[in-house]
């Protein structure tokens, strides 16, 4: 199946298939019936410590995901949870940074992908 990502402010879609939010905090000003979510998984969410280091600068990008993946090797029951949801149905990772190339979501779905085999 597929690995979308969609912020959380977007209007959810019928192809979005099971809506997954990767973050550790809610957004605020946000109802958890208008964002939509099937799951709320903090545990994929990058640590506090590593998120306030990265703060969406493009520049930290390749370090953020490698000390990101780090963090994830060590989440193997959700992380294995997530890549057989995945390989059965559309999951979208839904998440809440305005930056959409640099954002612990689309480090998460490269991830996934790489446990899957490469496919999407």
């Amino acid at each position: 199946m597929a690995i979308r990502l969609k912020r959380v402010y977007e209007p959810p879609s019928t192809r979005d298939g099971v809506r997954i939010f990767v973050e550790r905090l809610w957004p605020r000003g946000l109802s958890k019936e208008k964002a939509h979510v099937d799951r709320w998984v903090k545990e994929v969410a990058p640590s506090t410590e590593l998120r306030q280091w990265f703060r969406h600068d493009p520049a930290k990008w390749e370090a953020f995901k490698t000390r990101y993946w780090a963090e994830l090797d060590q989440r193997p029951a959700i992380i294995q949870e997530l890549v057989e949801l995945a390989q059965n149905r559309t999951v979208t990772l839904v998440y809440t940074a305005s930056d959409t190339q640099h954002n612990n979501a689309v480090a998460l779905k490269e991830y996934l992908e790489r446990r899957m085999g490469g496919s999407s």
